[in-house]
C-alpha cells in the first residue's frame, strides 16, 4: 500500500511541474518528491531529475545515493555521494554515508581507510574515539587514536583523555606534554591515578603545572595549582622520588610567574605560601 500512494503521489507532482518541485533548493516539496521517486522504485527518474538540477547540494544528492543503492550498484554511490561538492556541504555527513555502505557490505578495512576519520568526528574528542574503536573492533585502539593525532596536528593534547580511557598512558602523557592540554583534566588524572599507577600519575600531574603555567585552563586559581602539586608529590612519595620531583617541579615553576607566586615559599623561592 505505501508504494501504491507514493507512486500516485509522484505521478501527480510530476503533472504539476515536477522538475521545479524537486529541484529547487527552497521548495518544501523536494524531500516529499524525492522519498515518493525512491517509495515508488522510480529510481531511474529519480537520478534523471537530480541531473537537471542546476547545483545539487548533498539534501538532495543523498537521494540519489538511495535510488543506486536500490539498483545494486553501491560504488556507483559512493562516487555518486563524493562527486563535487557545494560550499555548503558537510563532508562529515558525506563520508560517514559512504562508511555506512561499505560496512553494510562487509569491507570494513576500506571503510575504515577512507572515511572513519573524516566521518566520526563526534561531539568531542573521546566521543569520536569511542565512536570509532565500537565500529571497527578489528582494529587496534593505539592505531585508531595515532590516526586520529595524525589527522588533527597542533591539537595533540585534546587526545589525552582518549589515550587515558584506552589504557595507553605512556602516550597519553607524550600527547599532554606535545600540546595544550586542558590542567584540570591531568589534575584530575593525576589524582585518580595515584594509587594505580604513580608514575603516570606524577607525569600527569606535572604536565597540569606546566599548562597551568602557560596560562591555559578555564577560570583557574591558586587552588587549581595547589591540586595539582600536591597530586603530584603524594604520587612522587609512592615511588620514593619525592626529592626528585620537587626539584623538577622547583625548576618548571621558575619559568612562570603565577606558579612562583602561588608555590614560591613551598619550594624554596618566593611566594605565596596557602593556596
Amino acid at each position: 500500500m505505501p508504494q501504491i500512494i507514493a507512486y500516485e503521489f509522484a505521478s501527480v507532482l510530476h503533472h504539476r511541474d515536477l522538475r521545479v518541485v524537486a529541484t529547487s533548493s527552497k521548495s518544501l516539496g523536494t524531500p516529499v518528491c524525492f522519498s515518493s521517486l525512491l517509495v515508488a522504485e522510480r529510481y531511474q527518474e529519480l537520478l534523471e531529475l537530480l541531473e537537471t538540477a542546476p547545483s545539487i547540494w548533498w539534501e538532495s544528492r543523498r537521494w540519489g545515493v538511495r535510488a543506486l543503492l536500490a539498483m545494486g550498484r553501491a560504488d556507483e554511490a559512493i562516487r555518486y555521494a563524493e562527486a563535487p561538492r557545494g560550499l555548503n556541504d558537510n563532508p562529515e555527513l558525506i563520508a560517514r554515508a559512504c562508511e555506512e555502505i561499505l560496512l553494510s557490505l562487509g569491507r570494513s578495512t576500506e571503510a575504515y581507510e577512507r572515511y572513519a576519520i573524516v566521518g566520526n568526528r563526534g561531539a568531542s574528542y573521546v566521543a569520536a574515539f569511542r565512536a570509532i574503536v565500537r565500529k571497527y573492533p578489528a582494529q587496534e585502539p593505539q592505531r585508531i587514536l595515532r590516526d586520529l593525532v595524525a589527522r588533527t596536528p597542533g591539537q595533540e593534547g585534546k587526545w589525552f583523555a582518549a589515550a587515558k580511557e584506552a589504557g595507553l598512558l605512556e602516550m597519553a602523557i607524550g600527547l599532554a606534554n606535545q600540546s595544550p592540554c586542558d590542567p584540570k583534566t591531568l589534575t584530575r588524572a593525576a589524582r585518580d591515578f595515584i594509587e594505580e599507577n604513580p608514575v603516570f600519575a606524577l607525569e600527569a600531574g606535572l604536565a597540569a603545572l606546566r599548562w597551568l603555567g602557560e596560562g591555559f585552563g578555564y577560570e583557574v586559581s591558586g587552588v587549581d595549582v595547589w591540586a595539582a602539586y600536591s597530586h603530584t608529590i603524594t604520587a612522587a612519595e609512592r615511588v620514593g622520588r619525592c626529592d626528585e620531583v620537587r626539584e623538577r617541579v622547583r625548576t618548571l615553576v621558575t619559568g612562570y610567574p603565577f606558579l612562583v607566586e602561588v608555590l614560591g615559599r613551598e619550594l624554596g623561592l618566593t611566594g605565596k605560601t596557602t593556596p
